[in-house]
């Protein structure tokens, strides 16, 4: 049985993705697959899965030794489980940058293609095939695009991500903006979790200035509910870099609707980080970010220190 997962702290595309790999896999390939999760699903992507009526994949903390997976949504070691290159990896499917240090038993089909969304190359991949798919896996596909494009505000859009996400919602019958505004006040609602659980939920990574940062975004529709807990969100900032080994954790709110990002800046070395990578004046404890939508094409590219 092949299993299929994305990154840790799974969003919409890392939830979605794996269930609709491991359904073409098993239904119209013959080969056995389950969808997994690193993690649970952000709350956007628990109600997509509450809304298409679609089972919440099996958490795995870790992988054993020689046991066959699909690695969707990411190629990073980092946001993988800790024995990922003891496993047997035939198939990587992403639209990130390539991130170097998986080891693979042989040679594997990958394809990373520079669009918005991972279930966008999905349909490519299954071609005449996306005919078969049920209802429930085309709602999950078009959740997942219409998550990581935002609706088509964030500028990883592709024209051809749209294509898709409105042929999709033409076969299903469901209005785009209807439907992107369920979405986003389900992902909007953070209310049951604690700061370091929204430091952590939609988080990667990277190093700059041999500083290791942990890049946290949160998009909202109502950004000033979460500016409401800047204090306690700075007091678990270092708690959280600590667990993760981290020098430092970048929080960018952002507000879907405004399109622009507010950076909680917590002391110098984010101030200047803010400072150097867009240009910005920051004359307080947060700066706002006019036009930063995306984490993947603006921010971890302009990054300086």
């Amino acid at each position: 049985m092949i299993k299929v997962f994305g990154h840790k702290s799974p969003d919409t595309d890392s939830t979605g993705s794996p269930i609709i790999w491991a359904w073409y896999l098993t239904e119209v390939k013959g080969t056995p697959a389950k969808p997994c999760l690193l993690g649970e699903p952000n709350t956007e992507a628990a109600f997509v899965l509450t809304r298409w009526g679609l089972d919440k994949p099996e958490i795995i903390a870790d992988v054993e030794a020689g046991e066959t997976c699909v690695i969707v949504d990411t190629n990073n070691p980092a946001e993988l489980p800790a024995s990922i290159n003891d496993a047997d990896v035939v198939q990587i499917i992403d639209h990130h940058m390539l991130a170097g240090g998986l080891k693979t038993k042989r040679p594997i089909d990958i394809t990373i293609r520079p669009l918005a969304c991972t279930a966008t190359i999905m349909y490519d991949l299954m071609g005449d095939d996306t005919a078969k798919m049920p209802d429930a896996i085309k709602c999950a596909m078009l959740s997942c695009i219409l998550s990581d494009t935002l609706e088509f505000r964030s500028p990883t859009t592709t024209d051809h991500d749209r294509e898709v996400a409105q042929t999709l919602a033409s076969e299903l019958g469901v209005s785009i903006p209807d439907y992107a505004a369920e979405m986003f006040a389900a992902k909007s609602d953070v209310s049951a979790f604690s700061e370091a659980e929204l430091l952590k939920m939609d988080s990667k990574e990277y190093e700059l200035g041999g500083k290791k940062l942990r890049i946290s975004v949160l998009e909202t529709t109502a950004p000033a509910v979460v500016l409401e807990r800047k204090d306690a969100l700075v007091a678990a900032m270092p708690g959280v870099a600590e667990a993760d080994g981290a020098d430092q954790v970048l929080l960018f709110i952002i507000d879907i609707l405004r399109e622009e990002a507010t950076l909680l800046v917590p002391n110098d070395l984010v101030k200047t980080i803010a400072e150097k990578s867009f240009g910005a004046k920051v004359e307080g404890d947060t700066v706002v970010l006019p036009g930063i939508m995306s984490r993947k094409k603006q921010i971890i590219p302009s990054l300086n220190v």
